[in-house]
Formats: C-alpha cells, structure tokens, sequence
C-alpha cells in the first residue's frame, strides 16, 4: 500500500477517535459548558482529520474507516469506563462493520482502478 493511502486511513481513523471522544467527553466531563467545550473540539478536530483523509483515499473509504473507528471505539469506551454491557450481538456487528468497511474499501480500489 503506498504511503498517501496508508496516511488517508490513519487519518480516517483519526477522525473516528476523534468522534467517538466527542462523544465519551461528553459523559465524562463535570461542568456543562465545559462537556459543549470539548464535544466542539473534538467534532472540529474530527471534521479536520475526516478532510485530511480524503487526500489518501476516496470519500467511500474515509467514511467507512472513520465509522467502524468510532463505532468500535465508542462501544469499547463504554465498557471500560462506563461499565455498559456488551453482548454478543454488538460483537457480531462490530465484526459485521469491520467487514463492510473493508469490503466497501476493496470495491472503492476496483471501481477507481476500472475508472482509470
């Protein structure tokens, strides 16, 4: 893989860190004002690492790595620190959204390789 797409997916992950911390600040912090602070910067910062991405790798590939970023981020940060379940149907769709994105990341590469 070269390297301005392994950068596009580090960045798309990124954004999906910075999504899914959006959201775990906004449970964690005290003051309200506070939570609205961080929940602004982290989505600014998501929307600036999400732009980033788009340099590497196409819109559909940014979108599905920064999804499944955030999505697995997320479920887990609610199970460490926020003691939420997870069953075994959250693992069999978190499985099933790995396996999308990858999918729908493979089909974007043929697409743009016929297209060319």
């Amino acid at each position: 893989m070269e390297a301005s797409k392994k950068k596009g997916y580090a960045w798309a992950a990124s954004a999906g860190l910075c999504a899914a911390s959006a959201a775990v600040s906004a449970k964690l912090i005290g003051p309200q004002i506070v939570k609205y602070g961080f929940v602004v910067l982290f989505i600014v910062a998501m929307w600036g690492c999400f732009v980033q991405s788009l340099k590497g790798i196409s819109a559909l590939q940014a979108t599905a790595t920064n999804f499944a970023t955030n999505f697995l981020i997320s479920g887990l940060a609610g199970y460490f620190w926020f003691q939420e379940p997870l069953s075994e149907k959250w693992f069999a769709g978190a499985l099933l959204i790995v396996v999308a994105a990858l999918i729908l990341s493979k089909l974007s590469i043929l697409m743009k390789a016929r297209t060319d």
